[in-house]
């Protein structure tokens, strides 16, 4: 009796590539293949398994039900492999692991400078591909596995990734100096009470946590000027358009000193939001993802403690 064929590292590769573009064509171009030879390989993958992987039709491919049962085994083989790979380097001396950590527009400019020169000094090997996102966008690339870890805004709530909450950063009310409440020493919630508030545009997690702050004071958001970052919802300010309210350590990088605008606090309201660090509770680098996230929370002390409280 013959044995059955044995699978290879390199047909679920394959197998994954052909799942992610969903045409084989995009599949062997990203692969660097010829579609017969690509062909070829999940035929025999198919054959070893016993299963259909993909329907072909006009428009492309359809993954079989099969195939949609085995996509996160396979994801979970490539991570192991990944994993062996990233320990053997880092044994070997012989060169670094790259990671791939996604993070949000609205954090990740601010934050990632005060953090990364000091990682990268104490840990030669470290190498981090940084790529931004939307919290939503990275939460499912981080499920999907095309992130290895994220910086992001909570709430970050899924079984299949591991959390830990790094700091919560402060939301400084900014005022143009020639708005009637610039003048005031101290501001209130109740000061706020029917201004138009501007903000980022609704794609991000920061656009609905204003909303329900204005929603809280009383406020309106100004939704038919709304930013495409930070820097044009400053801009807006500056001309006067409406104020806002921005993240501490956005505020310490680009709006010290200034004298068009006033920065200050809101007498009894707690304004604020949570960072973490987030990977998948499966990835073979959890040990040490979370010994990064330690060292991420003592540069956060040592660095920031003026802007930011830690969680």
């Amino acid at each position: 009796m013959n044995e059955p064929a044995s699978v290879t590292l390199r047909q679920i590769d394959y197998f994954m590539a052909i799942y992610e573009h969903g045409s084989f064509r995009k599949a062997a171009d990203r692969l660097g293949l010829t579609q017969p030879t690509l062909t070829a390989q999940i035929s025999s993958l198919e054959e070893a398994i016993g299963v259909q992987l993909f329907e072909r039709n006009y428009s492309g491919v359809l993954p079989t039900p099969a195939a949609h049962e085995l996509v996160e085994s396979a994801r979970r083989v490539r991570e192991e492999v990944q994993g062996f790979q990233d320990v053997a380097t880092s044994l070997s001396g012989q060169g670094g692991a790259t990671y791939r950590l996604g993070v949000t527009p609205t954090l990740g400019p601010y934050l990632l400078p005060h953090l990364l020169p000091d990682l990268h000094r104490k840990h030669e090997w470290l190498r981090l591909y940084v790529r931004e996102g939307t919290p939503a966008d990275l939460e499912q690339s981080l499920k999907s596995g095309s992130h290895d870890l994220i910086l992001s805004t909570l709430p970050i709530s899924s079984s299949e990734l591991e959390v830990q909450t790094l700091f919560r950063e402060p939301l400084k009310l900014v005022l143009p100096t020639e708005h009637p409440l610039a003048r005031k020493k101290r501001i209130n919630r109740s000061d706020l009470f029917g201004e138009e508030v501007l903000t980022i545009d609704e794609h991000h997690l920061f656009h609905r946590q204003i909303s329900d702050l204005c929603k809280d004071l009383g406020a309106t958001v100004r939704r038919e000027y709304e930013g495409t970052s930070l820097d044009t919802v400053r801009q807006m300010v500056v001309m006067g358009m409406g104020i806002t309210f921005l993240p501490a350590l956005y505020v310490a990088s680009e709006i010290r000193g200034t004298s068009t605008l006033r920065v200050t606090d809101v007498g009894g309201v707690q304004m604020s939001r949570h960072h973490a660090l987030a990977w998948r509770t499966r990835s073979p680098m959890r040990t040490r993802f979370k010994g990064l996230a330690d060292e991420m929370r003592a540069l956060v002390r040592r660095r920031l403690q003026r802007h930011v409280h830690l969680a």
